[in-house]
């Protein structure tokens, strides 16, 4: 293990990501993680899974996109799998229009990709009516898809690296309907054994309360009154408890005297609290 600047060259770990090699989750690992040798998962549970087991080292997932907002099934899963978060990284979305060798635009019918790739190219849609949206697990996977099936009539929204890992065509770049497009990534690892990074100054945890009046003002007051800022928070309905949720919150502050009061204040108003992960602040 090499320490580099403000990341880990780890040659040959095992990162675990949710997608094909050349998606957007495989370009942030390798930034995050220099050297690391990327493990693609159909399945974010079998992402999890296999940071539990121990098959990999660490996974690397999305978790918010500056569009398209939060990916519900992960804050479940980190919520749900005994992980913690190491570091986050916010990768620079840009979206291309990829197509088989040969393929002319005015050919395009179909465009497949993952949802949130879709719906952050609302306005290419809305200017091509006759282009119909297909989702697809994947962003890269969409880009194999078409190029294994030989499809004359389809192309596949991803990152241009994609056309390199599989041998496509590029048609269109810039796809994106907001150029400050971003995807907010995390470094994860098992729980057991997990230590923060020395400059780590920001922090994600879930809670959740019992259904009493101002029950969710005093949870947030602990800390307003120590200073603390929250940049996040997100409520997600609870599995097996209909019309109860589970509180998701970010805060700028790392694991100081007064984080770690408001953290034994919180566990006296709320029901349950987790600590998701102590983090350098991308």
């Amino acid at each position: 293990m090499v320490l580099g600047t403000g990341y880990l060259y780890i040659v040959g770990v095992k990162i675990a990501i949710q997608g094909e090699a050349g998606s957007f989750s495989h370009e942030a690992a390798r930034q995050m993680v220099p050297g690391c040798t990327v493990v693609p998962c159909a399945a974010s549970v079998d992402v999890f899974a296999r940071v539990g087991s121990g098959a990999v080292s660490a996974a690397v997932i999305p978790i918010e996109n500056s569009l398209a907002g939060s990916v519900s099934e992960h804050f479940d899963l980190l919520l749900s799998h005994p992980v913690y978060i190491l570091r986050e990284f916010r990768l620079r979305i840009a979206h291309a229009l990829i197509a088989a060798p040969g393929i002319a635009f005015g050919q395009v019918k179909r465009v497949f990709s993952h949802p949130v790739a879709l719906q952050q190219c609302r306005d290419f849609f809305r200017e091509h009516p006759q282009i119909r949206a297909e989702p697809f697990y994947d962003t890269a996977g969409s880009v194999k898809h078409i190029l294994h099936e030989k499809m004359s009539d389809a192309a596949a929204i991803a990152g241009v690296h994609a056309a390199g890992v599989f041998g496509g065509q590029v048609l269109r770049r810039g796809l994106e309907d907001d150029k400050r497009n971003f995807t907010r990534f995390f470094w994860i690892r098992r729980a057991a054994g997990a230590r923060s990074l020395p400059n780590a100054d920001k922090t994600s945890i879930a809670f959740t309360l019992k259904n009493l009046p101002g029950v969710l003002f005093r949870a947030l007051s602990v800390f307003a009154l120590r200073d603390i800022d929250l940049c996040k928070i997100e409520s997600r309905p609870m599995r097996g408890r209909p019309w109860e949720y589970v509180f998701y919150v970010d805060y700028r502050r790392g694991s100081d005297q007064a984080a770690q009061n408001a953290l034994r204040h919180l566990a006296e108003v709320a029901e349950s609290v987790k600590l998701l992960g102590v983090y350098p602040a991308a």
